[in-house]
């Protein structure tokens, strides 16, 4: 039996907010025992730096009286893994940080630390790859991991920053909804569009929405839905 204790949610910043900001009392009772966690800087948003970006996470996590490690500051990641009482792997570019987890063998460590009850907190990409898979991030791939093929800590696979279709634009392009059902045509997991602001809260073998707004639901060959927030998605795989 799992026992998991994670947060994953869609994005680090709300409009109008700072970072992690909407977050920040969640964040308190969810790291409530733990005084050091460790960040995975290495999706590297805007190709930022590892030691600006986690200037950055320290900074935000100060203001609820928790410090901050960047696992590219010890020489033996998977021991920072190890030894970490709770992780954060930030936002950026899902494909760069994929590549980076695999190039140091750190996906198993992931699995069985987080599975085994370690607090997890995931943004953006560090929520994507909650996920079965990396297929529904929105980003460009830049880089090419040795696979596809994330950390399962759901059963299903993620899209952060879900927008739904604004009838007033004279956008031409395909909105997420088509591409998600594009995604259907080769693979049949279900796809949670998670907007911004919303996150997804999973405690041992439930997982809940958190947040105001309802997330869209796709899954195989069948018309999408909304769910509202606190429902519960346990039985979607």
């Amino acid at each position: 039996m799992k026992m998991q204790n994670i947060i994953i949610a869609s994005t680090s910043t709300v409009y109008g907010s700072g970072f992690l900001e909407y977050l920040l009392e969640d964040l308190k009772l969810h790291f409530k025992e733990i005084n050091t966690i460790l960040f995975i800087p290495y999706a590297r948003p805007s190709g930022i730096s590892y030691d600006s970006y986690t200037e950055k996470v320290k900074m935000a996590f100060s203001k609820i009286g928790k410090t901050v490690d960047g696992i590219h500051e010890f020489d033996n990641p998977i021991k920072a893994i190890q030894e970490a009482k709770g992780i954060f792997v930030g936002g950026g570019n899902t494909f760069v940080l994929v590549s980076k987890l695999y190039e140091n063998n750190l996906i198993t460590t992931l699995q069985n630390v987080v599975n085994n009850g370690k607090p997890y907190l995931g943004t953006s990409a560090g929520s994507n790859i909650c996920g079965l898979t990396l297929c529904t991030t929105n980003d460009m791939p830049i880089v090419y991991p040795p696979s596809f093929n994330t950390l399962g800590f759901v059963p299903f696979n993620i899209n952060p920053h879900y927008l739904d279709p604004n009838p007033t634009s004279k956008h031409m392009g395909e909105t997420r909804e088509t591409r998600i059902k594009e995604f259907h045509n080769f693979s049949t997991q279900p796809v949670v569009g998670l907007r911004e602001g919303s996150y997804l809260q999973v405690k041992n073998n439930e997982i809940t929405l958190k947040g105001e707004l309802s997330a869209r639901i796709f899954e195989h060959n069948k018309v999408s839905y909304e769910i509202e927030p606190n429902s519960t998605l346990n039985d979607l795989s």
